[in-house]
């Protein structure tokens, strides 16, 4: 029963034009209530790094989960049945829905974590902040310009809670690179280099599962959503990142991690250009999107072209050389955010600068602050540190009510840059964006995205 102290403060509230439930009231002032949280999409994402993520803080912050939704009857069963196994969830009030609807229809959902495909995030995420729950989306944010626009608006309206999968943004030696730069001490960015390389046939594969998968079992008109209403493909629905437009392949999937960080050092929301260049080389087994891909992008601001530098993007699933890398570079050396060194590697010499009348520019060596061992990131292998870190941040803004590391405008711009650059692979021209329309040009014309 309400006391007399809850019913003046909810009042209090209400004179204000606000109003809450008795739970979500007092989470906003950071008490013991349990948040229940439900799943939306039971991918191998979630199954390898989201859940025991989550599971990993639950205990401490009071969170449990409740419900699953998929559309595929198989996935409800083996989410129940893998959430049983490791003990994240007990007993049997552990909820099967069929569809989304099914979920918001529930009073006992207080948040979710969305882990669909690639192109169903900014849509998924639009409609959970539409039902009032707080949300943890997983990247890329979006695969259109319209969907991006759409989630964005929904979460600044609901001011709801909205974490993106960007999980650089909760990891210590990225914190201390990006406080680095914006002390100045490195000086102006004027490159960067990124590569994300493997050698795998069967990356975003699922031969197993297209043989076994039937379209009774699942609701492929509720897959689809606003794409357009084809016949049943098995490929595209658990193959999705290989198909274009239900992923965009590299640049959603890995470049968007990459090209966060730079908007997030630089301070600027999107690329002034991209070009962008690629093929399928290797893999030919009716992939649509590229094994191989390249994408160059100028950064800098919009009413000053003199200020600025270039990102170069290189990414090839046929030979896994060079790994992942990211590499920042000023006149004065470089951050290596793989060996997570400040050096002076590459900066202005002695000798080169007498030439000019100039001094040596080279900054002292240091190593960036980390947890004491390289955070990493990874789809499969577990609750990796960056995963970890990001989940619990985004559950102690839940309890809160502050913005988290990775806000809905974070997936808005890294989309934007993998937008553009997947146009530019496409059309073979130079794009452009339009921040004042906020629209993506090529040859000087919208694009429609």
């Amino acid at each position: 029963m309400e006391n007399r102290r809850d019913f003046i403060k909810k009042s209090a509230l209400a004179g204000l034009g606000m109003s809450f439930s008795a739970a979500s009231y007092a989470r906003i002032l950071g008490s013991a209530d349990r948040v229940r949280v439900g799943i939306v999409g039971f991918s191998d994402r979630f199954r390898g790094a989201l859940a025991p993520s989550f599971a990993g803080h639950a205990k401490e912050l009071n969170f449990e989960f409740v419900a699953v939704s998929d559309i595929w009857s198989r996935r409800r069963d083996e989410a129940q049945a893998y959430l049983k196994e490791k003990g994240f969830i007990s007993g049997d009030n552990f909820v099967k829905c069929r569809n989304n609807d099914e979920l918001y229809d529930r009073k006992d959902v207080d948040a979710v974590i969305i882990s669909t495909a690639d192109f169903q995030h900014a849509l998924h995420c639009a409609e959970a902040v539409d039902a009032g729950r707080d949300v943890y989306v997983e990247k890329p944010f979006a695969e259109s310009l319209e969907d991006a626009r759409k989630a964005l608006k929904a979460v600044e309206k609901s001011k709801k809670i909205v974490q993106v999968g960007s999980q650089r943004r909760s990891t210590p030696n990225y914190w201390a690179a990006n406080e680095y730069i914006k002390s100045g001490k490195f000086g102006d960015i004027t490159m960067v280099e990124m590569t994300w390389n493997v050698n795998q046939p069967g990356r975003w594969r699922r031969p197993k599962l297209v043989a076994e998968i039937r379209k009774e079992d699942t609701d492929w008109k509720r897959y689809l959503m606003n794409r357009p209403q084809v016949e049943w493909d098995p490929r595209k629905y658990l193959e999705f990142r290989l198909f274009y437009p239900y992923s965009s392949g590299i640049p959603g999937q890995w470049m968007s991690h990459q090209i966060d960080t730079v908007h997030w050092f630089s301070g600027y929301d999107h690329p002034r250009s991209v070009v962008a260049n690629g093929g399928i080389y290797v893999w030919k087994d009716g992939r649509v999107n590229p094994d191989t891909f390249t994408a160059v992008f100028d950064y800098g601001p919009d009413d000053d072209k003199s200020k600025g530098f270039q990102v170069l993007y290189s990414s090839r699933m046929n030979n896994e050389a060079g790994g992942t890398k990211e590499l920042y570079y000023s006149n004065g050396g470089m951050i290596n955010l793989d060996t997570n060194k400040i050096s002076s590697e590459g900066g202005l010499e002695a000798k080169a600068a007498a030439e000019m009348g100039m001094k040596a520019n080279l900054l002292t060596a240091q190593s960036l602050a980390t947890t004491g061992e390289k955070q990493v990131t990874s789809a499969n292998t577990g609750a990796d540190p960056m995963t970890s870190a990001h989940m619990r941040n985004w559950m102690e803004c839940v309890r809160s009510r502050k913005e988290p590391n990775a806000p809905a405008k974070v997936g808005y711009n890294h989309s934007v840059a993998s937008i553009m650059s997947t146009i530019a692979y496409q059309t073979g021209e130079r794009v452009t964006f339009d921040n004042t329309k906020q629209e993506i040009l090529a040859s000087g014309k919208t694009v429609k995205v």
